[in-house]
């Protein structure tokens, strides 16, 4: 499969699935939590709340692996495997990515000092299809 095929097969499966697994380290311990993500481009965007152990996670390790797809498609269960760094974000606008219906339930807007947003920036990307590939096709970024 050519790099352009597989951005292209990365980029599909990131736009079909917006939840995902997003796992942290804590005293050499994993942590796994289901996330809402949003994307600009291969870049991830996931909101939560300042007081969670994700953002304490975050703040002490900043490696974070994420899990998205793995649903019937036309192509199979394709899914990702994304190795990231991740960061808090603190521009407004980065923020805004993030913000959703669901997410004004419970901040007054983008600019809620409580409403915290990480950006997840891929390192290595591997993408997954059982139906057609022996082994997953890896973009490393």
């Amino acid at each position: 499969m050519s790099r352009e095929e597989l951005q292209e097969r990365v980029a599909e499966v990131l736009k079909l699935n917006r939840i995902g697994v997003l796992s942290t380290i804590k005293d050499n311990q994993p942590y796994a939590r289901y996330m809402t993500f949003h994307h600009e481009g291969f870049t991830l965007f996931t909101p939560t709340a300042e007081d969670t152990h994700k953002v304490e996670d975050i703040e002490d390790n900043p490696h974070v692996h994420i899990l998205l797809g793995y649903e019937e498609r036309e192509r199979g269960e394709a899914f990702l495997e994304i190795e990231a760094e991740a960061e808090i974000a603190t521009n407004p606008d980065d923020r805004k990515k993030a913000w959703s219906e669901k997410v004004a339930e419970k901040y007054s807007g983008p600019e809620d000092d409580r409403f915290i947003v990480l950006i997840c920036r891929p390192t290595v990307i591997r993408y997954r299809n059982d139906d057609e590939l022996e082994t997953p096709q890896e973009i490393t970024l």
